[in-house]
C-alpha cells in the first residue's frame, strides 16, 4: 500500500496569511473601455497574446499610472526583459491589457521586479467593465509566477493585474505581463478542427504545466520531442483525455500529435453526455505489436502523428482518448521504464460544434453549520474497533519509506491508558517477523479506513508527542481510493494535519497530490510560540472544503492553501473525495534523515534515541479526535 513518502517541508510553502475573500474580490478601479479597434492578425502557436495586441495597438495597454515616464505600462509588453513598467506607489495600482478579440485564456505569466506584489489578483472581462477574478495571490514572493487557468472557464477580451497590497514602499513593477491563449472554433458547416482551444479533460496529469488545456492550444513542435506545451499524465496505463466539442458533430478524423511517451495501444470514443462511451477506432493487433516493439530510450525516442480516419463517421458531442498500454523505454538497458501518456495536441475534424463549450463552475463553499459526525476520546477499557481499524506491516500495509518500525495489533504499541489513546515503540533485536521482513523495533498505527470515510469537514485531535531524534509521529488523512491500483498515491490525495520528528519546538503540516509530492509537497512549518514544546498538550486540525485547506495548531491558522492557487501552480485538485483518519508513530526513515542526518545505527534514528525506546516510555498520546461536517 502506498503511504507515507520522504518529504522535506521547506519547499513550496504555501502558509497564508487570514485575509478576507471580499476584499481580494472587490471590483477595484477600472478605465472606461478603448474604442473599438481592430483585431491583431491571427496569432502564431503558443504565441504571447498580450505582446501582440500592444504591438499592434500600443493604446491596448492602459494602467491606473506609472512611476515616471521611464516606466510607462507598455514597457511590460514589449518583449525587452530590461524594461518594466513601474506603478504610482499606491496599494490598489493595476495594469490591464485589450487582447483585442475575446479569447480562451490558457496562462497568464507575470515577471516581476524586486517591487512585487505580495497580494494580487488576476482578472478577466468581455468588456472592460465587469470583471472575473480567476488568480488570487494572498502571499506573493515576486519571481516569475505562472497562472494556468485549467480547470476554470476564463474567456475574455481584457485581462489585468489589480494590486491589493504591495510587499515594499514602492509600486508594483513587472518586466513583463504575458497572455496565452486563442479563439475557440466556432461551429462550422463545412470540415474543421472542431477541438481548437476547446475545453479538455483527462482523469490525472502530472502538474499545472501538463494540464489537458495544452492538447487544444493550436500547435506542436516540429520535431515532436521538445518539452513543449502537452498533456502528461501520471504513471499509469488506465489514463484519459477529452475535448468537448460544445454541440453534437459529424466526425471523421482524428489527429494525435504524441511526445516520445506515446500509447501502444488505446480507443478512440465519443459521447453525448460525457458519461456513456462509445469505441469508434482502436489499432489492429499488428499495428500494436509495431508499436509496442518500438523500444528506444529516453534520449533516442521521438513522438509521432496518428491521423486516424474513422471507418465511418461518428456522431457525438465529447471526444476521448483512452490510453489502454503506454510506450517502453530502455532506461537504461537492459531495464524496461514506462513513464505516463504525453501528448501534444488532439484535433477533431468534422462539422457541428460550437464557440459555447465551457468548462463547469467550480464547487463553492458549503452552506450550513458544522456538527460532529464522528468522536472517540478514547475513554473506554480499550480501542473501539468499530472506530478503529489496527493496521499491521505485512498485512494492511508493506514498508515505507525506510521506516525501522514494525506495526503490530498487540496492547504493547495501541492501547487506551487514563482516558487516552497511547502508540507506544517498543525495541527487541530481531524479534518481530512482518511480511518479508525482520524487525527490531514495533510501534501502533490505526486508521478509520472502511469505518469511517468522508468528505470536507474540520478534523482535529489533541495530541502529546514524544521528544527526540527520529521520533516521528503524524495525525494525517488519506484518500479512501489508495489502494485502488488504477489511482494509488499520490492520485489519491494526503493530507498531512500535524508531523513531528523529533525537534520539541515545531511540527509541518502538508499536502500531497500529482505534481506536488514527497519532497515538492505543499506545506508549512510551524513553531510553538512562547516557548510551548511537542511534549506538551496541543490541539491540530485542518479545516477541509471545497475550495481550499486551512491548517491550525492551537487555533491559531499555520497554512493555508487554496484550490484556486493550488491548481493554478502546482497541480490537479485531488481532495474532492472521502479521506480516512490516521494516527501512528513512526521510527527514523526518509523525512527524519532528512533532518537529523543520521545513518546508523539506523537511518535517521540515532542510538540514543534505541536505547530511549529500549528503556520504555516512547510514546505519542492522543486524548481525542473529532470530524466536524457541515449538514
Amino acid at each position: 500500500m502506498p503511504s507515507r513518502t520522504p518529504r522535506t517541508l521547506m519547499i513550496a510553502l504555501t502558509a497564508l496569511t487570514t485575509l478576507s475573500a471580499a476584499s481580494l474580490l472587490a471590483a477595484g478601479p477600472s478605465a472606461a473601455e478603448p474604442a473599438p479597434r481592430p483585431t491583431a492578425a491571427a496569432a502564431d502557436w503558443d504565441t504571447d497574446r498580450a505582446a501582440a495586441a500592444h504591438a499592434a495597438d500600443p493604446g491596448a495597454v492602459t494602467a491606473s499610472g506609472s512611476e515616471n515616464a521611464g516606466t510607462a505600462p507598455g514597457l511590460a509588453f514589449d518583449g525587452d526583459g530590461a524594461t518594466r513598467w513601474s506603478s504610482q506607489f499606491a496599494d490598489d495600482a493595476w495594469i490591464r491589457v485589450d487582447l483585442g478579440t475575446v479569447l480562451r485564456i490558457d496562462r497568464v505569466v507575470l515577471d516581476w521586479e524586486a517591487a512585487y506584489g505580495k497580494r494580487y489578483v488576476l482578472e478577466a472581462s468581455r468588456d472592460g467593465t465587469g470583471w472575473t477574478p480567476f488568480y488570487t495571490e494572498t502571499a506573493g514572493t515576486g519571481g516569475s509566477v505562472t497562472a494556468h487557468t485549467y480547470p476554470q472557464e476564463v474567456t475574455g477580451r481584457y485581462v489585468r493585474m489589480r494590486g491589493v497590497e504591495r510587499a515594499t514602499p514602492y509600486g508594483y513593477s513587472l518586466y513583463s505581463f504575458r497572455v496565452y491563449g486563442g479563439e475557440p472554433a466556432p461551429a462550422s458547416a463545412t470540415r474543421a478542427n472542431l477541438a481548437l482551444h476547446h475545453p479538455a479533460y483527462s482523469n490525472f496529469y502530472q502538474h499545472a504545466g501538463n494540464s489537458p488545456a495544452f492538447v487544444t492550444d493550436g500547435g506542436r513542435p516540429d520535431d515532436l520531442k521538445a518539452d513543449a506545451t502537452r498533456w502528461s499524465s501520471d504513471w499509469n496505463a488506465d489514463r484519459w483525455v477529452s475535448v468537448d466539442l460544445g454541440a453534437t458533430s459529424v466526425i471523421d478524423t482524428v489527429d494525435l500529435y504524441w511526445e516520445a511517451a506515446y500509447a501502444v495501444d488505446y480507443q478512440l470514443q465519443v459521447s453525448d453526455d460525457n458519461s456513456t462511451w462509445r469505441t469508434v477506432y482502436q489499432p489492429s493487433a499488428a499495428e500494436v505489436a509495431a508499436r509496442r516493439a518500438d523500444v528506444k530510450s529516453p534520449a533516442d525516442a521521438v513522438g509521432r502523428h496518428d491521423s486516424v480516419r474513422l471507418p465511418q463517421p461518428a456522431t457525438g458531442r465529447y471526444v476521448r482518448m483512452l490510453g489502454k498500454e503506454r510506450r517502453s523505454f530502455h532506461n537504461p538497458a537492459p531495464a524496461t521504464a514506462q513513464f505516463g501518456y504525453s501528448l501534444y495536441e488532439f484535433q477533431v475534424w468534422g462539422t457541428g460544434g460550437s464557440a459555447a463549450a465551457a468548462y463547469p463552475a467550480l464547487p463553492g463553499e458549503q452552506s450550513g453549520t458544522y456538527r460532529t459526525a464522528f468522536f472517540d476520546d478514547f475513554t473506554g477499557a480499550g480501542l473501539d474497533r468499530s472506530k478503529w481499524r489496527v493496521v499491521r506491516t505485512g498485512q494492511e500495509m508493506g514498508p515505507v519509506n525506510g521506516e525501522s518500525q514494525a506495526y503490530v495489533d498487540s496492547t504493547d504499541t495501541v492501547r487506551t491508558e487514563n482516558g487516552s489513546l497511547v502508540l507506544r515503540a517498543r525495541y527487541c533485536k530481531g524479534c518481530t517477523r512482518a511480511g518479508d521482513g525482520t524487525y527490531d523495533f514495533t510501534s501502533g498505527r490505526i486508521d478509520t479506513h472502511t469505518r469511517f470515510d468522508f468528505t470536507y469537514g474540520r478534523v482535529s485531535a489533541r495530541m502529546r508527542l514524544p521528544v527526540g531524534d527520529g521520533f516521528w509521529p503524524a495525525f494525517w488523512l488519506l484518500g479512501s481510493d489508495v489502494d485502488d491500483p488504477s489511482v494509488s498515491w499520490p492520485a489519491s490525495g494526503e493530507t498531512d494535519i500535524m508531523e513531528n520528528i523529533g525537534y520539541e519546538d515545531w511540527t509541518s503540516s502538508a499536502l500531497h497530490g500529482p505534481g506536488y509530492s514527497a519532497d515538492g509537497n505543499i506545506g508549512a512549518r510551524q513553531t510553538y510560540p512562547d516557548g510551548g514544546r511537542a511534549d506538551q498538550w496541543h490541539t491540530y486540525a485542518v479545516e477541509w472544503t471545497p475550495t481550499g485547506m486551512r491548517f491550525f495548531v492551537d487555533d491559531r491558522l499555520v497554512q493555508e492553501t487554496t484550490r484556486n492557487k493550488l491548481e493554478s501552480t502546482r497541480g490537479q485538485w485531488v481532495f474532492g473525495h472521502h479521506q480516512y483518519v490516521i494516527l501512528n508513530l513512526a521510527l527514523g526513515g526518509a523525512y527524519p534523515a532528512g533532518w537529523n542526518k543520521v545513518t546508523t545505527p539506523y537511518w535517521g534514528l540515532p542510538r540514543s534515541s534505541v536505547d530511549r525506546i529500549a528503556g520504555g516510555g516512547v510514546q505519542a498520546e492522543v486524548d481525542w479526535v473529532r470530524v466536524e461536517q457541515k449538514g
